[in-house]
């Protein structure tokens, strides 16, 4: 077992240590891609908003709603199209145009579709071990929905 993984590909370091194969990129369908980016996306979005201040748990959900919700992330998305390499928004639009059974309460269909793209490219991005670059689209999404003033 190889000790200094690089801790880019922590998706990489998940399936050597708990010894599960994985499966080649095209392989995943787009909701599994989104399952997997739903989370990545959501833990990023919590580490940024409890460590810029310890405050009440109301009080960071209520902050990371603000990002984590269908019309921000279609927004986060809208901003993030025009800097998508064509591997990239292949995996987005195959999140966004899966046929899914279920929809966000008070969400438009549209931003849940674009929303359920963008989390199938987290999901791409993670499993591909590409941190640096998820880690740079969702900065660039959060500057565009104004987050340094949200959080603050």
């Amino acid at each position: 077992m190889e000790e200094n993984k690089n801790i880019d590909d922590l998706a990489g370091v998940i399936r050597e240590r708990f010894e599960v194969p994985g499966e080649p990129m095209n392989r995943y369908s787009p909701l599994a891609l989104a399952f997997m980016g739903d989370s990545v996306f959501e833990i990023i979005i919590r580490s940024i908003v409890v460590q810029t201040a310890n405050r009440p748990a109301g009080q960071l959900n209520k902050i990371k709603v603000k990002f984590v919700n269908a019309a921000a992330q279609a927004k986060m998305i809208e901003a993030l199209e025009s800097e998508l390499t064509d591997e990239e928004m292949d995996a987005y639009k195959r999140g966004r145009n899966a046929k899914s059974y279920t929809s966000a309460k008070n969400q438009s269909v549209a931003d849940y579709r674009k929303a359920t793209g963008l989390e199938a490219l987290c999901g791409y991005l993670y499993l591909k071990g590409d941190l640096d670059r998820l880690f740079y689209l969702i900065r660039k999404g959060m500057d565009e929905l104004g987050y340094k003033e949200v959080i603050k």
